[in-house]
Parts: structure tokens; sequence; C-alpha cells
């Protein structure tokens, strides 16, 4: 077994330190006003990177460089960063008047208290179909935030129901690049590791169902809300939402918004042609502090990596636990504390696969169960961590639309998530023992 390096981890210690440590110092002891927002991601992020630079004194900073550009070149980092390109450019496109007319024509239909309940439906659908929780929080959010200021109900918990739904589909998804890095990792088929997620992930969504409902019931007007919307201006939203239902590439369904968007606004006069550019340039602009975030946090743990942090910790993982249900725990555990490091739950089951492959083996885990366990345990730890790109997506889309909103809000909305932890460790250790064929 190769030895690990416990030293490597401290860059992710020192960003916990500055950036969750200075929030709460700044938010609930010094009671600074909107304390977190004091702390930039991407300076602490900054700060982390710098420190693992300086480790390792073996490696010049030119073998460094190529290590850390490595990282970022990995293939789901540029996609998610293409992906946070495209989605800006369609919100500055559509803007917010297009969203406050999806949300006030769904309150014009629906009673507002079973908003929030569509929100979440809705997502679950949406990244069900397309296999992306970014994706689909990127085209939902600006509904939700419309929904939330149509309806009454506050902007993170409408946010918490996108996300929520998001992460159901990118957990059942086929298409899912999470279900195919951890069915190709165990050698399972993916209708076998379906039907082990869907045991954990159906009864996690109907109890998150159930508390929204509770959440929501006394907290608005049970009538519909009648207000002014231009129902042309729902067309992008509306060729997006299909487009993600029917289960078309997320780029594919931003560009055709974008593309409709344009014309739209163009032939309705609402938007001249240069300002249209320039609503372009801003929508993209500001998903550059979330475009940082993932090159920064790729460059980290490239360097991590390559220092040997990461097999330490699987190292210490795999030693403590010894039965197969503390077997199963250490999975999850394994690929979250992956996904708490690298803040990619893709990535997270790449670099958990062998371990767990491994464990799986010696404590008689069937490849459907650990592929499972594997993709429910980093669908929950990518689902609420902070600078997580789901989260990251979040916040700049409701910042790019005029809201004011902090991860330390939306976390405890974020019902989905924990309901799925529960739901994952009751199966796990309720559930009768199988034998690997």
């Amino acid at each position: 077994m190769k030895k690990g390096n416990w030293k490597a981890l401290l860059p992710i210690a020192v960003f916990l330190v500055m950036y969750l440590g200075l929030g709460i110092l700044f938010e609930y002891v010094l009671k600074i006003p909107m304390g977190f927002y004091n702390i930039p991601i991407v300076v602490s992020f900054l700060t982390a990177l710098l420190v693992a630079c300086i480790q390792n004194p073996k490696l010049s900073f030119d073998e460094k460089l190529a290590v850390m550009a490595q990282g970022v070149g990995d293939k789901n980092i540029v996609t998610m960063i293409l992906i946070f390109m495209v989605a800006g450019i369609f919100v500055g496109v559509v803007g917010r008047e297009s969203a406050e007319s999806v949300a006030y024509f769904l309150l014009s239909i629906i009673p507002a208290r079973f908003a929030v309940i569509v929100l979440f439906v809705v997502s679950c659908f949406v990244s069900l179909a397309m296999g992306t929780s970014v994706g689909t929080i990127t085209l939902i959010t600006p509904i939700a935030l419309a929904v939330s200021t149509g309806s009454g109900f506050s902007a993170p918990l409408c946010i918490g129901a996108v996300m929520g739904g998001a992460m159901f589909g990118d957990n059942l998804s086929f298409i899912s690049d999470t279900t195919i890095a951890a069915c190709n990792g165990q050698g399972c088929a993916m209708k076998d590791k379906f039907r082990a997620n869907f045991k954990i992930a159906l009864p996690a969504a109907l109890v998150t169902l159930a508390i929204i409902f509770v959440r929501t019931s006394g907290g608005a007007d049970s009538a519909a809300i009648i207000k002014d919307y231009n129902l042309i201006r729902i067309i992008p939203y509306l060729l997006v939402l299909i487009g993600g239902i029917i289960g078309i590439n997320v780029f594919v369904v931003l560009l055709i918004g974008i593309l409709s968007g344009s014309i739209i606004v163009l032939a309705t006069g609402a938007t001249p042609a240069t300002e249209l550019l320039a609503n372009m340039g801003a929508g993209a602009a500001g998903m550059y502090e979330t475009t940082m975030v993932a090159i920064l946090v790729s460059a980290i743990c490239a360097l991590i990596q390559k220092y040997d942090g990461f097999t330490a910790l699987l190292n210490f993982i795999r030693r403590i636990f010894k039965t197969q249900k503390g077997g199963k725990l250490g999975m999850g555990l394994l690929v979250g504390a992956m996904d708490i490091a690298t803040a990619n739950n893709t990535v997270a089951i790449v670099m958990a696969n062998p371990i767990a492959k491994e464990m799986a083996e010696e404590y008689d885990v069937t490849p459907q169960t650990t592929a499972s366990i594997l993709d429910t345990f980093s669908c929950v730890f990518q689902g609420v961590i902070p600078y997580g790109a789901q989260m990251l997506i979040a916040i700049s889309t409701a910042a790019e639309l005029g809201f004011e909103v902090s991860a330390f809000d939306i976390m405890p909305n974020l019902y989905y998530p924990y309901i799925l932890l529960i739901s994952a460790l009751f199966y796990m250790f309720l559930a009768p023992k199988k034998k690997t064929k």
C-alpha cells in the first residue's frame, strides 16, 4: 500500500479556516452585517493554492505549474467552465423579465402555496433528463427567484428546492457523469445501479416534498397570484425546459435559449442590438468568479494528489472500517471526503473508485451497491458544500439578477441532500446483506 502524506492536505485546511472560519467569526461573533460576503472565496482559494505551491520543495515551480495545468485541463473542469460561460450569456440575454414572465404565468394557474413544490418537481425531471445538476440549476434558478418575488417565499427556500431537485436527477440519470463514472468504475450495469439508487432517492424525494408542503402551506395566499406577464418572453425558458426534459445536451439547450431569446428581445424592441451584445458580455462576466473557483480548485487538487495527500486520506478510511456495514459507510465517507476536497462529485467518484472496488471485494458488497453508495454520498456532499459548482452557479445567477443570497442562507433549505443522507444510512444499515455473485 502506497504511503500517503497528511501534510499535503494543508491547503484544504487553510481554505476552510479562511472561508468558513472567518465567515463564522464575522457573521456570528463580531456581528458584522453580511459577514460572509466579506470573505472573498477567490482570495481564500488563491491563498490555499499558494500554500500548495510552497509545499514539496523537491518539485520545481515549473513542474508544479505543469501539474496544475494538467488538473485544470481535465475534461470535467473544461466542460463545467463552458457551461458557466454559456449559462451566463443566457441569463444576460433573457434577463429578469423573461424569468418573471415564466414565474407569474405559473403562479397564475397554480396556488402560490404550491409554487416551491412545483420548482422541486420540475427540477427533478429536468435534471433526470439532462443528467446535469449544474445545467438544471442554471436554467431554473432565475424562475425560482421570480417565483420568490411573486409568491412571497424566501429566495433561499426557492433556490434550495431547485438545488435539491437538481441533485435528485443528477444522482439517478443514466446520462449523468456521476452515474457513468460509478458504474464504469465498479463494473456494473446502469440499470442495476439505478434500482439500488431508486430505493434510496425516491423516499428522500417524497419526504422532501412533505417537508416543503408543511413549510409552505401557511406562507402564502392559497389563491393564484395574478400579475402582468409577457407570454412571448416565456418562449426561451419554455424551449430550454422542454429540451431539458427530453434530454437534449445542456449546451444545445442553452444555445437554443440564447438564440430564441435574442430573436425575441430584438423583434419586440425590448433590447437594442448593441445593448444585447453588452448584456451577453455582462452575463458572462457575472460567472467569472465561479469560473475562477473551478480553475483554482482543480489546480489545488492536482497538487494535493501529486503530493499523495489523497492517498493518506484513502488509507485512513480503509483501515478504520472492518465490518460489511462499516465498509459501506467507509465507502460513503471516502467519496464524501474526496468531494469536500475536490468540490467535484465526478472527480471524487473517479478517485474513490479503485479503493472502493477493493473494499467491496473485501467486505462482500455487490458492484451495484458500491456504485450506488459512491454516487449517493457524492451527491449529498456536492449538494451542500458552500464552494461547490452547484451552490456557486445558484449564487452567481442570483447576483446577476439583483438578489443578495449567500451559501449559508441556502444551506438550511437544502432538504433533499440531508434527507438523502438519512435515507442512505437507513438503507445501508437495515437492508439485508447480499452476496456478491
